[in-house]
């Protein structure tokens, strides 16, 4: 090799060409060997080699699922049909090939805690294991899509529910039990669907559950709601808390005390005669179920004072002890807890149509609650103050009794003849309702059936079908320049111009900041969202800062029927948006000014304005407001029924179902 560099520089140019051919023909020479032999092989089918151990198929391994409290609801050779959080799901077993009905061979990898069967284990398909299966809930192992394992949650309760919550629920005679962290729930009933702990039915035992380790793991609604009683907590005294410090009582009847949580109830009773009283005592935590021994028996509550005086109480009478203070249940029949709304809601002595009416309303109104309960964790559907119903605030009237027996069970639905109506209803308009968007909540636009009528005869003629004559242009009464000359009139066709609350004036002749101030802060401490800070150029959810003076009160926007929707304060440090009719009618109170009726009475507001249908005129010492003047009319929100527009209704002979078609659009009685 050497030697190579000397041969070549030896060789003359001629013998130098003549090498590089040479190597050249030896290289293609080469190639055509080599693509020659490549076909030889393709033609003569030689067998590659093995391939080397590394490059093997790795061994497939399965995917395993688990699903927890699964509803079977059918269950046959082919699979399991169930139903999940997701709706349905056909679920199948692990099994040979060629054997439909027996088990296959496929390794569990479930835990194999107690309970868990292995499908290795059970001879699947047979029709005892498979009835066996059916309409149970249970836990299962999937391995690659199919079922490997499960363990059925056999073990089962009921019982009639009296709270519940996100964490467990109390049933009666049975204490509290608590929710497994994974716990379902499934509707039976009609096409299946998901459920939870707040569509059980509250004082009813329309439901099975499910137990793991003592817990609830699975809530069954087993029948379809069909309900009778009501379940209504007691507020104290004038309606000022929920909870009780003391509880005495008598009956007019003989009666018994009973705990609910004993572990033997029948020796946990005692018997007390008729107007015999007692002051009831307890642990914490413990419950007493009171109950007359005739139907017709009532509980005169000695503790607490009403209108009425000492109030006494159709029903049942259920006392919890908790750690804020005693909860006090009322269960009654409904049309039995309508005999004392009706007379408490609306004056007895109005027109039997109206009294009809508003019973109808207010049946429609306590059975929405009924099905989505509002107090479900302490076990009660609505209470009986102004927030749901005002009940038993009044005596029992015979006309008002009279017109619950004559709508027995009449409900208000909507156009699709099954859908339960928001029988929402007010006092007295000023001559044009509202609509639900005054509250400012997202289900606002669900109850498109109120609307802001014009309260009028003429209106009501063309709704029913009695007056020809095309209506006028309602008039926009968003504008404030509009409202405002509205406001200041009187419409004689209106159903309710001669009623008191129909024009009313409020004037405040000394504004107090520090009223003011605190007013706008327990607004913004309730919903933050409603009271907003001027920040820059816009309003944000602030705290409310300290101020000495105000600057200016304006309406900013109307709703419906004119309604003040917002409100601009400005003061010496912010400015603040006060947002929905309620606040504003909150805030704009100062608890000692009285209002001025149009027929010349006072009358003291001492939280809320009458309505929040008003303009404002404002008193100015230098470029500060030191006082305002309102010109308003109706009383109440304006949203849904008038009770005292169904009076005149009823008055000039117009029906309950005419005065609810009025007040409804498109709804019906059922």
């Amino acid at each position: 090799m050497k030697g190579f560099p000397n041969i070549w520089k030896e060789m003359n140019r001629s013998e130098r060409m003549q090498l590089k051919a040479f190597i050249c023909l030896l290289g293609i020479l080469l190639l055509l060997i080599l693509i020659a032999a490549g076909l030889l092989k393709k033609l003569g089918g030689s067998e590659e080699e093995p391939p080397q151990e590394s490059s093997r198929e790795e061994e497939h391994v399965p995917v395993t699922e688990y699903l927890h409290n699964v509803w079977i609801m059918g269950a046959d050779s082919s699979g399991l049909l169930c139903f999940t959080g997701e709706g349905e799901r056909l679920l199948r077993v692990a099994v040979p090939a060629g054997d439909n009905l027996r088990p296959g061979t496929t390794q569990s990898q479930a835990d194999s805690g107690e309970g868990w069967s292995k499908v290795t284990d059970i001879s699947w398909g047979t029709a005892e294991w498979l009835q066996g299966l059916r309409e149970q809930v249970a836990d299962l192992e999937l391995s690659d899509g199919l079922v490997t394992a499960l363990r059925i949650k056999s073990q089962k309760t009921g019982g009639k529910v009296l709270a519940a919550d996100e964490d467990g629920i109390w049933l009666e005679g049975q204490g509290r039990l608590e929710f497994t962290e994974d716990v379902q729930g499934y509707r039976l009933f009609g096409e299946p669907e998901s459920a939870g702990y707040r569509d059980l039915c509250i004082g009813y035992d329309f439901a099975d559950f499910c137990l793991e380790e003592g817990r609830i793991c699975a809530i069954l609604l087993a029948r379809e709601a069909a309900m009778e009683n009501i379940r209504v907590l007691l507020k104290n005294s004038d309606y000022k808390g929920i909870f009780h410090d003391r509880v005495e009582l008598t009956c007019d009847t003989d009666y018994t005390v009973q705990i609910l949580d004993a572990a033997d109830p029948q020796e946990a009773v005692v018997s007390y005669p008729a107007g015999e009283s007692v002051e009831l005592t307890a642990r914490r935590g413990a419950r007493l179920l009171v109950t007359p021994s005739a139907r017709t028996g009532k509980i005169i509550l000695e503790s607490i004072h009403r209108s009425q005086g000492i109030p006494a109480y159709r029903g049942s009478l259920e006392l919890w002890w908790t750690q804020e203070g005693i909860v006090l249940i009322n269960e009654l029949p409904l049309e039995e807890y309508l005999y004392s709304v009706v007379p408490s809601e609306m004056p007895a002595f109005y027109p039997q149509e109206a009294l009809k009416a508003q019973a109808i309303c207010a049946r429609t109104y306590a059975y929405t609650h009924m099905l989505h309960a509002g107090y479900e964790e302490l076990g009660a559907h609505v209470d009986d103050s102004s927030s749901y119903q005002v009940y038993n605030n009044i005596l029992e009237q015979e006309a008002a009794t009279a017109a619950v027996k004559a709508t027995y069970g009449q409900l208000l639905v909507r156009e699709d003849g099954k859908t339960l109506a928001e029988t929402y209803y007010y006092s007295t308009s000023w001559g044009y309702g509202s609509d639900a968007h005054v509250w400012k909540t997202d289900s606002a636009d669900e109850y498109e059936y109120i609307i802001p009528r014009h309260l009028s005869r003429g209106e009501m003629r063309r709704m029913l079908g009695q007056e020809t004559e095309t209506a006028s242009q309602s008039p926009d009464l968003t504008r404030e320049d509009v409202f405002a000359a509205a406001i200041r009139s009187i419409d004689p066709g209106d159903f309710e111009s001669g009623e008191g609350w129909y024009r009313w004036s409020y004037t405040v002749k000394n504004l107090n900041c520090d009223t003011v101030r605190r007013q706008l802060q327990n607004r913004y401490e309730a919903n933050e969202r409603l009271v907003l800070t001027l920040d820059g150029e816009v309003y944000v959810s602030s705290s409310i800062g300290t101020f000495k003076e105000i600057r200016d009160l304006v309406i900013l926007t109307r709703g419906a029927g004119g309604v003040a929707d917002e409100l601009l304060i400005e003061t010496d440090r912010d400015t603040y948006k006060v947002i929905s009719e309620h606040n504003i009618r909150y805030i704009l109170c100062d608890g000692e000014t009285k209002a001025l009726r149009q027929d010349g009475s006072q009358v003291a507001m001492n939280s809320l304005l009458p309505s929040a249908f008003f303009t404002i005129e404002i008193a100015r010492e230098g470029e500060n407001v030191v006082g305002y003047n309102l010109t308003g009319g109706g009383f109440g929100h304006g949203v849904g029924m008038s009770q005292n527009g169904a009076r005149a209704m009823a008055q000039e002979g117009y029906s309950a179902g005419d005065i609810l078609r009025f007040f409804y659009d498109g709804c019906s009685v059922r």
